[in-house]
């Protein structure tokens, strides 16, 4: 069904066009910051993939090969771990990364038929980008969010109990260039700037919107009413330790 769609042209477009997002000195610079972050700096690799999206929009050879240099690691170990998480994209990605959970539960409440949705209104398949490089659309597996069903997140922050109808309004919110807050989160930035601050660079917007809503919090107050507590460990109260490894 891809290749049926206008979203190829405007795909290759925006793929020839990426060389041009060299690593400059600063991003080269800010990579060898987050390797110095950590004991071991290979530790610092995932953030220093986001930190190469940010700058890049994808994942791309020089990128890997700048991570390896700064690490003291082969091209191939880099890449290896590139390949192996699904937030790190070998393609462009558009302004806004739309994931749609499509497991059981989200699945089961609507996120199917969100999905099928937002294809057809975006005129793209899964892993496609709108022709004017604005969305980029894809089905995801669990966001951890089962109990606000079905959710969608943009650039990875929550869009919580959505339906066809208002994920639509999302996507033309975005394209349109208004201001669009996530349900349990700040405004929504750009995918590069989201992926910045994943790279360790906090755009002090963290505190921007709630964090928890109350399905999250439903266990806790029923606990706090009927004065539930965790029962106390009886190894930590006898002071034993025991090896979790």
């Amino acid at each position: 069904m891809s290749t049926e769609y206008p979203v190829a042209q405007g795909q290759a477009q925006a793929e020839a066009a990426a060389p041009s997002d060299v690593l400059d000195a600063t991003t080269l610079a800010e990579l060898r910051e987050i390797a110095a972050r950590y004991p071991e700096p290979r530790s610092g690799l995932l953030p220093m993939l986001h930190l190469v999206q940010s700058a890049q929009g994808r994942i791309t050879p020089e990128g890997i090969e700048a991570c390896a240099e700064v690490l003291g690691i082969s091209a191939a170990e880099v890449n290896g771990v590139a390949t192996f998480y699904t937030m790190y994209k070998r393609r462009p990605v558009g302004d806004y990364h739309v994931g749609v959970c499509t497991n059981t539960l989200c699945a089961v409440m609507g996120g199917d038929l969100i999905f099928e949705r937002l294809k057809e209104h975006l005129e793209v398949g899964n892993d496609e980008t709108t022709e004017d490089g604005s969305i980029t659309l894809e089905h995801i597996e669990c966001n951890a969010a089962c109990d606000y069903a079905p959710v969608m997140m943009v650039n990875w922050e929550f869009m919580d109990n959505q339906t066809p109808e208002s994920a639509v309004q999302v996507v033309d919110d975005l394209r349109a260039g208004k201001p669009v807050h996530s349900t349990r989160g700040p405004r929504l930035c750009t995918w590069r700037e989201a992926e910045r601050v994943l790279a360790g660079f906090p755009d002090d917007r963290a505190d921007e919107g709630p964090t928890a809503g109350p399905a999250s919090l439903a266990g806790l107050r029923i606990a706090r009413e009927k004065g539930w507590t965790a029962p106390a460990s009886t190894l930590a109260s006898s002071g034993e330790e025991t090896d979790r490894d």
